[in-house]
């Protein structure tokens, strides 16, 4: 027992989101989380759907997994897919902007269902799924996942315990210096750091920061400034965010689709910082494909808690201006 000496930064305590959950692991990121969630799924082989994260599929090839493809269609609904007994399939909330009601349908179709909510933190776990979340998409954490489901436990006295103090600067950083220059440059120490490692525990850094979290102010800044996004660009988004949307829903970001290609670099030099997601695709996937169109004009746009109206509005007229001017 340690008592005395300097003080350290303090935070509230039994606040975090999941910690009324008996079947849940706490490891280091969400792709660690689901090679964590097939690993114990007793399954030969994972489908993945074609629009997704290449280091997804790139940390289960590295375990030695059998990997298969699906796609989607413009409702974001699984097609080619067929799927083995013996099979995992991977559904994702794209955007989260998917309901509870929509991941229950979707693991309801498969017998071994892993949700992936990385970008759907709030989203309830679906019974009889393994579900995934990542922590740093919602909350200003160095690192940090949870999977949840039936003896998800299972194996994990394997993993060593994680640590992230060592390059957890960023987050100070970011308060005085920005996201660009030094703030950049401590944030892909840290970037490093999580893609160099294995399957860990989570860091008990960010287990505090987790625990003295507000979670109920987060959920209601971002549903509000979806909203405020939706009123901004509904009628220029060539995507339908609302399709799926209801009061369990609670998105990481806005989908914005416009075809220009111009856009982004307005964006960019508004300092937006948010850039395409997935643009490896657009060098797999044929240009008639829904997920090579999506990669080539989706822009995510940041709605999460440190933001309102005024950045709402603010983003709403760099937009509005650069298409009215192309």
């Amino acid at each position: 027992m340690e008592i005395g000496s300097f003080l350290e930064l303090q935070f509230p305590k039994g606040r975090e989101f999941y910690s009324q959950e008996s079947d849940i692991i706490r490891l280091n990121t969400g792709r660690a989380a689901i090679r964590h969630a097939f690993k114990i799924s007793g399954c030969r082989a994972i489908w993945l759907p074609v629009y997704q994260c290449d280091s997804v599929r790139e940390a289960l090839m590295g375990d030695g997994a059998e990997i298969k493809y699906y796609n989607i269609d413009s409702d974001f609904n699984p097609i080619n897919l067929t799927p083995k007994h013996d099979e995992a399939v991977l559904f994702v909330n794209y955007y989260g902007i998917m309901s509870y009601k929509r991941m229950t349908q979707l693991a309801a179709s498969v017998k071994n269902a892993i949700i992936d909510n990385c970008q759907a933190f709030f989203c309830k776990p679906v019974d009889g799924a393994l579900n995934i979340y990542s922590c740093r998409k919602f909350v200003g954490v160095p690192d940090g996942a949870y999977v949840i489901g039936k003896n998800v436990n299972r194996g994990s006295e394997c993993y060593p315990q994680g640590y992230s103090s060592d390059t957890a600067l960023f987050l100070l950083t970011r308060i005085e210096y920005g996201c660009e220059g030094k703030g950049y440059q401590m944030r892909k120490i840290n970037e490093d750091r999580i893609d160099a490692e294995d399957i860990m525990l989570m860091s008990p850094l960010t287990r505090t920061i987790l625990d003295g979290t507000d979670y109920d102010y987060i959920i209601q800044k971002r549903r509000e400034n979806f909203m405020l996004a939706h009123q901004a660009f509904g009628e220029i988004n060539k995507i339908n965010p609302m399709q799926y949307y209801d009061d369990t829903t609670v998105p990481m970001v806005y989908p914005l689709v416009v075809e220009n290609d111009n856009l982004i670099d307005s964006l960019f030099a508004a300092k937006h910082f948010q850039g395409h997601w997935w643009s490896y695709i657009c060098d797999e996937q044929p240009e008639d494909t829904f997920e090579h169109w999506l990669s080539r004009f989706v822009i995510p746009i940041t709605i999460d808690q440190r933001y309102g109206k005024k950045e709402i509005d603010y983003l709403s007229g760099i937009i509005h201006n650069s298409l009215n001017h192309d």
